[in-house]
């Protein structure tokens, strides 16, 4: 088969985290339309084995809780025994608690906190060994518009996804420092239909038809307007790319009212 008619991540092997719906599933299907192996996890193992199996391609599906250490450690030896290497990691995985700084408790922190930061924290150190083991890779992680706005009542989700942003800075320049061949950047998008958000606004399961083409001011995007960039920044066409953040927000960010 010619070069030019292989899939973008043809070969590699992907893990995503919280893969079994939303934003996750779209980047797994991305990546698996693409070419690469894909590992599906999430605390919904039903849901990712469901995933897996429309998938094809090898992907396999486990069961991870990204805020224990061992359930990483568990998975990623796992992953080197069936497939001997990792590839692209994409740290998903996502928890909201709806609660301004007054009205927080600190259990609440805690837990969004454990899920998205020091879940992330965990994705980084434990996988990148098996990477090193290899080719190298890139490391995706999912921060926010969360981390770069103001949000009074997603107090525990934006302080999580603005670690996310800062890690993932920290991460690319330790890989380069150490001579290691892989690359990590953050994504941030912004209001996108998936079930989180559904449940944010109180329509849990009332999914909303998102139109093609371009999109006015306000208008909520696609998980495949996010997974578009989770395949590029996981593809080679992105080596020349690291520590950065990209903004899928179609322009909330940028307005200056």
């Amino acid at each position: 088969m010619g070069e030019d008619m292989m899939g973008r991540v043809a070969g590699k092997v992907a893990l995503v985290t919280g893969g079994g719906s939303g934003l996750g599933r779209a980047d797994c299907e991305a990546l698996a339309r693409e070419g690469a192996t894909v590992i599906v996890t999430d605390v919904a193992l039903d849901a990712a084995q469901r995933l897996a199996g429309e998938l094809g391609g090898g992907a396999v599906a486990f069961s991870l809780d990204v805020a224990s250490e061992q359930a990483w450690i568990d998975v990623l030896r796992e992953i080197e025994e069936r497939f001997g290497r990792l590839d692209i990691l994409v740290n998903n995985a996502g928890v909201v608690a709806m609660a301004d700084v007054e009205e927080s408790s600190l259990e609440q922190f805690r837990w969004v906190n454990a899920v998205m930061s020091e879940g992330v924290f965990l994705g980084c150190k434990h996988a990148i060994p098996l990477m090193n083991k290899r080719d190298g890779g890139s490391i995706i992680n999912m921060s926010s518009t969360g981390a770069l706005l103001g949000y009074p009542v997603y107090l525990a989700y934006s302080a999580a996804k603005g670690a996310v942003r800062s890690m993932t800075k920290s991460v690319a320049v330790m890989c380069q420092e150490k001579g290691y061949k892989i690359r990590c950047n953050s994504v941030h998008p912004g209001a996108i239909e998936t079930p989180m958000v559904q449940l944010a606004e109180g329509r849990p399961g009332e999914a909303q038809a998102i139109p093609e083409g371009v999109l006015p001011h306000g208008a909520k995007g696609a998980p495949k307007d996010v997974a578009n960039m989770v395949l590029f920044l996981a593809s080679d066409e992105s080596r020349y790319v690291t520590g950065a953040e990209f903004v899928v927000d179609n322009g909330l960010t940028v307005r200056p009212w």
